[in-house]
């Protein structure tokens, strides 16, 4: 079964990612993130099914999340609040963002590819 693979293709840490799913021949269902953005309802489930802090999600290097002065809100929104707003543009999204419908992975480390994607 495919994992499904949000990614911004020309962000380099992507093609990191999916070239280290294509050397270990694991098939990616790929998202667009930006075109084809997840809905609050998925961004939800993924945050619940990661285990990560929903803070983990934010591109915090991204052009947007600066634009938008999103580095002090983040710290007072609600969860429900900052799901909304990474929600309203997949440039805010952290990428790439790997599930397989149980877990999920947020950015790309090599090491953490390993112990969840092997």
């Amino acid at each position: 079964m495919a994992l499904d693979f949000y990614w911004y293709p020309k962000c380099g840490t992507c093609r990191k990612a999916k070239k280290w799913f294509e050397e270990h021949q694991i098939e990616l269902n790929e998202i667009h993130i930006v075109d084809n953005p997840p809905s609050q309802g998925t961004i939800a489930e993924l945050y619940r099914k990661s285990g990560l802090d929903i803070k983990k999600f934010f591109n915090t290097s991204g052009k947007k999340y600066r634009e938008l002065g999103l580095k002090d809100k983040v710290k007072t929104a609600s969860c429900e609040e900052l799901i909304q707003i990474l929600a309203s543009d997949g440039m805010l999204l952290k990428r790439p963002i790997v599930t397989d419908g149980h877990k999920v992975t947020v950015g790309f480390k090599e090491e953490n590819f390993e112990a969840t994607w092997l």
